[in-house]
């Protein structure tokens, strides 16, 4: 009976998603061109890197960002990019495997997490999910980074698809987990059928004060409430979870948190700078950069079906399913599978 409520609790939540993308991005059909494989990375134990040996920081734009960086410096540029709620320990066995190959590794605090910080007390909390974008962009200047391999999941592969779309220059490949996540606050305005409401559960409590309160108040327990359903059979334990909650002490997370997705849903103004670019981004644009997408087969958070956004990468495309029990936080619960499929797209751009 329990395998019957998991699958029909999965297929809500695929459902959820694909709602939202069916409203934004319109009916597509699943297609698949296909990377040719690089050569096999060395096998990666998932849990065997605990931690980075020193985090960085530069200032870039409007903040202090904080990130690790490995490999050699004139190495291909890769960019791994977080999501919430987790923060740069989900690339903790991906980055040194890509650095033993060769690569520059870059893994940034986005801001409200870690020690990235906005450096005026003025400055606008915002989590639009563009300032994120831009963020990454001053970041590559700051380093010299021309163009990089961006790869990410949830608030990561959402940064990834908007930078892949707005600057194609700065994205030489990517790889995205749960596909195409680039919204518009009038798509979020939309309402959507009962069940997929229920899996937004957290966007409507963050929507109301009493739920920013609550968050502040159990900033961890929330976060770990979230690792659990959304990845349901990834069997984490409290050092692994407690490595990454530090994050979330960051003074700016909760404002940013709560902006983002509030902004989402259309009850707070993003930042009046980048509406020329959320007019670009609110016609839901074709993404043309070589791009792998990744979804593990038991995600727990709403998440589109591949062939609902299939169409909206243009340029040399595929999609992995990656089997076994893989959840939301792909990058850590499958670090092989997600560092390969960077090498992969990297040797087919």
């Amino acid at each position: 009976m329990r395998d019957v409520l998991c699958h029909s609790r999965r297929r809500f939540l695929t459902l959820a998603g694909t709602a939202i993308a069916a409203a934004q991005l319109g009916p597509n059909a699943a297609r698949a061109e296909g990377f040719k494989p690089a050569s096999p990375l060395p096998a990666i134990k998932p849990g065997a890197v605990t931690s980075f040996a020193a985090i960085k920081q530069v200032t870039a734009g409007e903040l202090s960002i904080g990130y690790a960086e490995l490999g050699p410096a004139e190495g291909p540029v890769i960019v791994l990019l977080h999501g919430w709620p987790y923060d740069i320990h989900s690339f903790a066995d991906v980055a040194p495997a890509l650095a033993a190959a060769g690569h520059r590794v870059i893994i940034p605090h986005l801001r409200g997490y870690g020690s990235t910080r906005l450096l005026s007390p003025a400055a606008s909390r915002s989590g639009q999910p563009v300032a994120v974008a831009a963020d990454i962009v001053a970041l590559m200047d700051v380093l010299g980074v021309r163009t990089a391999t961006l790869a990410g999941y949830d608030w990561g592969a959402r940064t990834a698809n908007i930078i892949a779309a707005l600057w194609p220059e700065r994205c030489k490949a990517m790889v995205s987990v749960s596909g195409y996540l680039i919204g518009s606050q009038q798509a979020g305005r939309m309402p959507l059928p009962p069940a997929a409401e229920l899996q937004w559960w957290y966007q409507f409590y963050f929507a109301t004060e009493r739920g920013r309160e609550g968050y502040d108040k159990n900033r961890r327990d929330f976060a770990r409430l979230i690792w659990q359903t959304a990845s349901p059979k990834w069997a984490f334990d409290d050092a692994t979870f407690a490595r990454s909650a530090t994050a979330f002490d960051n003074p700016d997370h909760v404002d940013i948190v709560v902006h983002n997705y509030r902004w989402r849903l259309g009850l707070v103004p993003g930042e009046s700078k980048y509406d020329a670019l959320e007019a670009k981004l609110a016609t839901f644009p074709e993404i043309t950069v070589p791009t792998i997408t990744m979804e593990g087969d038991a995600n727990g958070a709403p998440h589109p079906a591949p062939e609902a956004y299939a169409k909206k990468f243009t340029g040399r495309y595929e999609h992995r399913l990656i089997t076994g029990g893989i959840g939301h936080n792909l990058p850590q619960e499958a670090p092989q599978a997600f560092a390969q499929a960077i090498v992969d797209v990297m040797a087919g751009a």
